[in-house]
């Protein structure tokens, strides 16, 4: 169990837990790492041959387990919940189809699978994940990385137990921008191939203009197509700008050595491992 910052006294309760069954390991973030990067925490401190990553929240139920771990044993390393409904809000529903999309053409995501934060994976996969050191953390990324012996299982998505989900636009977005530019250089060649196309358009609208300035010696006159098209291509140069700004950004908290996350305390483990031959 992995708290990561929670605001209420979560850890107090995963403390009293953890001293009453010595099998619960529970590790307390120092501050909010974020979803994907807590779980990666966990994984370190992981030692079964399968593990299942899960919500606290119900919404994936316990007793879809068994139903998850099933397609591990018939050879594949992976298998994904995937929802009969989505109880959640209409944005989050199409954001995650939206996401859907573009991590097909991204990520190379086949088609069909869904990335859903209820998963099971094999401890060969685990040993492969944990050797991630990049301050920002996409795990189904980095499971595409690993294996295409990936599965999917009907399961049912329920109603929160309790609270309200942590998961806002704002960290939505921020998701979404993990795994756009941290497995792909595809948006920087995007970027390149809009600003070429536009360029194209420019050249051909100029030889137009020459054209019709020593046909009919007369130049089109409007401030309204003029603004009209300088704030497109302004546009398209600050969204170009703002994407090498995001990759160049990754790579200085990379290289400033950030840390996935800062642990401040644990109960039942030893150190994390991150080599795939030490049993925690």
């Amino acid at each position: 169990m992995v708290n990561d910052c929670s605001p209420d006294n979560s850890w107090a309760v995963l403390a009293e837990l953890a001293k009453s069954y010595s099998w619960l390991k529970a590790i307390d973030l120092r501050k909010n790492a974020g979803q994907h990067n807590a779980i990666l925490c966990g994984l370190r401190y992981c030692s079964g041959q399968r593990i299942v990553m899960m919500d606290d929240d119900l919404q994936h139920s316990p007793d879809d387990i068994a139903a998850l771990l099933a397609p591990l044993s018939k050879g594949y390393d992976v298998s994904y919940g995937e929802f009969h409904s989505k109880q959640h809000a209409l944005w989050k529903r199409i954001g995650s189809k939206f996401n859907d999309l573009i991590a097909g053409i991204l990520l190379g995501k086949p088609k069909g699978l869904y990335l859903s934060p209820f998963k099971a994976i094999c401890k060969g996969v685990r040993d492969e994940l944990i050797h991630f050191e990049g301050p920002n953390v996409y795990l189904d990324g980095l499971i595409l990385n690993t294996t295409n012996k990936i599965a999917t299982v009907k399961i049912d998505h329920h109603e929160r137990a309790d609270g309200r989900s942590g998961y806002g636009l704002r960290k939505s977005i921020s998701l979404w921008l993990k795994m756009a530019t941290g497995f792909s250089v595809a948006p920087l060649r995007i970027a390149s191939l809009i600003g070429l196309a536009f360029s194209g358009l420019g050249f051909l609208a100029a030889i137009a203009f020459i054209i019709q300035r020593f046909t009919i010696n007369a130049m089109p006159v409007g401030w309204s197509s003029l603004m009209v098209s300088t704030m497109i291509l302004g546009g398209i140069q600050l969204l170009s700008i703002g994407i090498i700004g995001e990759y160049l950004g990754r790579v200085l908290l990379h290289v400033n050595g950030r840390q996935q996350t800062i642990v401040a305390s644990t109960i039942n483990t030893n150190n994390p491992s991150n080599d795939s031959k030490t049993s925690i």
